[in-house]
């Protein structure tokens, strides 16, 4: 075997493991709940929330009492890099270090791109008598997105806000 043969069979091996992690990721839905309190008054609020993406983006909603409901999308900030933008860093030498390898090694191939997680969760949530809550959290394991649990605060118009506290899924 030459080398050429088994860096092609390495690289497809991790491109095809990827792929079919991104769609096991893609075809899950994922679900989780959070808990929180209003003020003034300190009114409990229960939030719920479900994802076809792993948590990254989803729909979200939030109950302070019967006459209180709220639903909306949400989404984490994230930033994606394309791997040929990392070349330069590499000029006359193979990508990475010697001891990491090159982009194969983590089934990245040079067309790839790789997603850097913020943590920081935004959701635009409405009721049905036109009010707004606007959301914002910080989550705990950025890569899990909901799933991993997080915290932050929302805001409902007329000044009364929300901490919220969302369990590891």
């Amino acid at each position: 075997m030459n080398l050429t043969w088994i860096l092609a069979t390495r690289r497809a091996a991790g491109l095809a493991a990827a792929a079919a992690a991104a769609a096991t990721l893609m075809a899950c839905t994922t679900m989780g709940t959070g808990m929180g309190s209003e003020s003034p008054g300190n009114q409990p609020v229960a939030f719920s929330w479900t994802s076809k993406d792993g948590g990254i983006t989803g729909t979200m909603s939030a109950t302070v009492d019967a006459n209180a409901q709220f639903s909306g999308p949400f989404l984490q900030v994230t930033h994606e890099t394309h791997v040929d933008a990392m070349g330069p860093m590499w000029d006359g030498l193979a990508p990475g270090w010697s001891d990491w390898g090159g982009w194969s090694v983590w089934g990245l191939s040079d067309d790839a791109f790789v997603t850097s997680y913020s943590g920081k969760v935004l959701a635009d949530l409405k009721g049905a008598n036109g009010q707004q809550m606007r959301c914002r959290f910080q989550l705990n394991d950025p890569m899990s997105g909901m799933g991993g649990g997080g915290q932050g605060d929302c805001q409902v118009a007329g000044g009364r806000k929300v901490s919220a506290v969302f369990a590891r899924a």
